[in-house]
Formats: structure tokens, sequence, C-alpha cells
């Protein structure tokens, strides 16, 4: 037990999760436990998973998917009509944080992007031991925790919530769309390997292609986006500072460059990019003449570490602002077929 609340301690200061100074009397870990527990979930109560969604607002649901039960939350824009089809947006947070903490607007900006472009936005919570969800994880293949270790059917889960949500609302299933930070980031091109059929394209931050295995069934458009100074998930791989130094722990992240190399092969992608973009800090290259029409494009920030380009962070580095990881996703899914 203490060995897993040391793991998600150091998860949580990967994330950049802020972390008070508890008191003495309780302990710093049990301090830290409390407090997150106890934290007020400030959305909508919980909708029932088989009812329709009209009305654009907020709303959480649970459901159990293999015995275990698993939280998600909706965003339906201000935009949302259901006379129209509208996008579907996944957003995956990072290992050792929660859906809550990917929902917040000051640090992501995921909702106001979700309302000026009208499509639906959907907070997946990963696999925790908690009820409230909080210290969460993805299994994307070698990465991370619990997930990782007890083999959780995420991918399973991700198809159960297209199915809910399309049932739900007016959804148009030819763009449906994942991004993720850091460990939800690695779950993107996870989703990207064995869901390519619902995914039309997927979107990381920070987070490398961590997958066992991948065969496609078909291709799929892949944008990643990296600091070059990030310490956690090296942008030239290995195991970054803060990893947990229990063996059964750590995880040997893949390269921004292998990563890249990896999906320009699967989807027989041109190998010499095109830069699209160049700006004082960043910089952004586009692979073309893919299969089936498919893009792949790789976006690295010279500053920024372990964040989300654009956005702000509580502690740690602070995310580059030479370019807005929102407006290169959303671009970069607009894009595409």
């Amino acid at each position: 037990m203490i060995r897993f609340f040391i793991f998600f301690l150091v998860s949580a200061l990967v994330l950049g999760i802020p972390i008070s100074t508890p008191s003495h009397a309780e302990g710093p870990l049990r301090a830290k436990i409390k407090q997150r527990m106890a934290e007020k979930d400030e959305t909508a109560p919980a909708a029932d998973v088989a009812g329709k969604i009209t009305k654009p607002g907020d709303y959480n649901f649970s459901i159990t998917h293999q015995g275990i039960v698993r939280l998600y939350r909706v965003h339906v824009p201000l935009r949302y009509s259901p006379a129209r089809a509208a996008p579907l947006v996944f957003a995956f947070h990072g290992g050792g944080g929660d859906m809550d903490y990917m929902a917040r607007e000051e640090l992501y900006g995921l909702t106001g992007a979700s309302n000026k472009e009208g499509f639906v936005l959907v907070f997946p919570n990963g696999y925790s031991k908690f009820e409230s969800g909080k210290f969460a994880t993805w299994n994307a293949g070698t990465c991370c925790g619990d997930a990782r270790d007890k083999k959780i059917d995420d991918v399973g889960f991700v198809k159960t919530m297209v199915g809910n949500i399309s049932s739900q609302l007016n959804i148009d299933r030819t763009r449906i769309f994942a991004t993720g930070m850091s460990n939800g980031g690695m779950m993107a091109h996870r989703l990207a390997c064995e869901l390519p059929d619902i995914f039309s394209a997927v979107a990381s931050v920070a987070g490398t292609d961590s997958t066992t295995q991948c065969h496609p069934a078909q291709p799929v458009s892949v944008l990643h986006i990296h600091a070059r100074n990030d310490t956690h998930v090296l942008f030239n791989g290995g195991a970054g500072e803060g990893s947990f130094r229990d063996e059964s722990k750590v995880t040997d992240f893949t390269s921004v460059p292998e990563t890249i190399n990896r999906w320009v092969k699967r989807n027989q992608c041109v190998p010499t990019p095109q830069r699209t973009l160049e700006v004082a800090g960043a910089y952004c290259d586009l692979y073309s003449s893919c299969q089936g029409g498919v893009g792949g494009k790789l976006c690295v920030t010279e500053a920024g570490g372990h964040s989300w380009p654009g956005g702000r962070k509580p502690r740690g580095d602070a995310p580059s602002k030479a370019i807005s990881a929102n407006d290169q996703i959303w671009t970069f899914f607009q894009g595409q077929k």
C-alpha cells in the first residue's frame, strides 16, 4: 500500500497537480489522499446513460465495464443542436490525474474550445482504486501504473462510451477524435492502433507511443506535440526524472523520433516532412502523401517541459506559449476526412 501511495504521489508531481503542505500530524501522504478524496465535483449530478441529451451543459456518467465501475463526463457545447451532427472529441487525462483535472478550463482550455468550435467533448476517467476516481491511469501498453499492471480493458471502455454517447447525441461518426496529455496521449496512440475504424485522427501531447503491438486495420491521422526539454517523457526516450524506481513501475519511454517513424511507416507516408510552421520557440512538420489520404504531423516546442502548450500549470515548468496545443489539435482534426 505504501508503494502504491508513493507511485501516485510521484505521478501527481509529474503531472503538475498542485500539492499543498499538509499537517504534520496526518503525514504528507495520508493528508494528500484525504485532501484529493474530499474535493467536491462541481459538475452536474450523474445522468441517465440511456437518456437522450438535448441541451448544452455538463453531464456525469457512471457505468460498469467488465465488473469495474468507470466514470466519464460529457460537455455538450453551447452551439449544439440535435438537428445537426456534431464532432466528438475524447480528452484523456495524464497518469495520476482524473477527468475533473483535465476538465479544468483554467489549465487546459478545452471546454472553451468545445464551445467555440461546436464539438462534443468527453473527459473519460482512467482506472482508479478509489471510488472518487482520483489518481487514475490508462493502460496504454507499457504504461502506466495499475491500469497497465491489471491489464484494464480501456479500449473496450472507450468503445462503450462511443456507443452510449452516439445514442444520446447526434454525433458525426466520421469525425470522432481523441487527444490526451502524457499517459492520456499514450492512450490516444493506442486507440489509433486498435480503433482506427472509430477514430479518424488522434493527437498526443507529451505522451509517446507505448503500445506493445500496433497493426491498425486502416490508416489513421496522428498529430504529436512534445517539448524538447520534457524531463519526464524524454524527447529522446528513456526513463525521465521522477520515474518510480521500483523496476515493476518504471517505463522506458519511446522517443519522439521513433514514435513519428512508426506512424510514418504504418501509414506509408513520404518520410521527408514539410515544415509548415516555424516561430520563435516552436516548429511543426507535416508528413504527407500517406495511404488513404491521412496525415501525420509533429509539433515541437523548445521549452515548456512536461505540459500542455498554451495552457497553465500550477507547478513545474510553465507551458510553452510559442504555440497553442488546442489550436494545433483542432486545426489538425478539421483537416481530416
